[in-house]
């Protein structure tokens, strides 16, 4: 069935090499409004090098990459600098190591880029930061710094700077595997409630459970190809390729 939403993302024929080795293949997905697609896969598979060319952190080597239905970059050629400024700001990527500034307090962490990026006044930029960090359930730790917090507590950190920025769409980069295990259950719990919310999301992740739960769509990669994509609880129960089944053949046992 054809999807009536509007498309956030497309990327088709994506290639990225470094050097002579060829990461990403050709590949070509899209994700709509209100979807969360779940990319799952070994490491080195390509998965966090496609979050880091939608957000232009990378450049591409071939294909081309939409988003909200402006051309970033189109069979491999760019659109201009001052046209590319608007088009990253409907993305927002949080990194997996959380990136946070650690000489500015955790406010200031909120409300930084709201001020130089989205050019809001002081005052705008510290409410829209506090409701935020209400959220995440951090409005105590507004004056802490990153180093005072828990791993856990500093992604939530990362996660409302993200949100600050008001992105369409946001890009998760393995979340979780920077942090203990005990920790990891409160970021998939974040990150639920903003699907729950239909915030359009593409979620790198090695939490099978968490990626059959939450996503509308999964894709599996491998060497830099999507193997499989489709329905979250046919590829991850019942995947049908070999390479599929040997991959989830621990999280199935």
């Amino acid at each position: 069935m054809e999807n009536t939403n509007q498309e956030i993302i497309s990327v088709k024929n994506l290639r990225k090499s470094f050097g002579n080795n060829e990461i990403i293949k050709g590949i070509s997905f899209s994700v709509y409004k209100g979807e969360v697609l779940g990319i799952i896969g070994p490491s080195g598979s390509g998965k966090s090098t496609i979050l880091r060319c939608i957000s232009q952190l990378e450049t591409v080597s071939d294909g081309s990459i939409s988003i909200c239905g402006q051309p970033l970059v189109t069979d491999g050629v760019y659109v201009p600098k001052n046209q590319r400024h608007d088009i990253v700001l409907k993305s927002g990527l949080v990194f997996q190591n959380f990136n946070l500034f650690p000489h500015y307090s955790v406010l200031k962490n909120v409300t930084a880029a709201q001020m130089t990026v989205l050019k809001k006044s002081a005052d705008e930029a510290h409410e829209t930061a506090m409701e935020l960090l209400q959220r995440m359930g951090l409005a105590n730790k507004a004056d802490n710094y990153p180093c005072e917090l828990s791993g856990g507590q500093q992604q939530r950190v990362s996660i409302a700077r993200a949100l600050a920025l008001k992105p369409e769409v946001l890009l998760f980069d393995e979340p979780t595997s920077a942090l203990d295990p005990e920790l990891t259950g409160e970021i998939l719990a974040v990150i639920k409630e903003l699907a729950d919310e239909k915030m359009t999301m593409v979620v790198v992740t090695h939490e099978m459970a968490f990626a059959r739960d939450i996503s509308s769509e999964v894709i599996f990669m491998d060497s830099g190809v999507i193997i499989e994509q489709g329905n979250p609880l046919e590829v991850i129960n019942n995947p049908r390729t070999e390479r599929t089944k040997a991959f989830l053949a621990r999280f199935n046992n």
